[in-house]
């Protein structure tokens, strides 16, 4: 499994979250398998988030997409973002 993490600050959760919910990079047609939004606990303004691909080429795909989307809303909607990706070599549920 693949993960591509994102992470940047936001002017405003709420308009941030309406335009992610949204969708305008098409998450799922993009092969996005799962996402999980998280909020800093000691700065409410700064969002992660863990999206999960089948492959790396996916996600490589989708980061590209990102970017572009990104280039349209950086220093209105988000601040600096950052994309890494990651590849889980362990995952255990309890």
């Amino acid at each position: 499994m693949h993960i591509l993490r994102v992470e940047h600050p936001v002017a405003d959760f709420g308009a941030w979250k309406r335009s992610f919910d949204s969708d305008p990079a098409q998450r799922e047609g993009s092969g996005v398998r799962r996402y999980r939004v998280l909020r800093a606990v000691d700065d409410p303004r700064f969002v992660t988030v863990d999206l999960e691909f089948a492959t790396l080429a996916a996600a490589e795909a989708f980061l590209a997409t990102l970017q572009r989307v990104w280039s349209r809303v950086t220093g209105t909607l988000v601040d600096a973002p950052r994309g890494r990706l990651l590849e889980a070599v362990d995952v255990k549920e309890y």
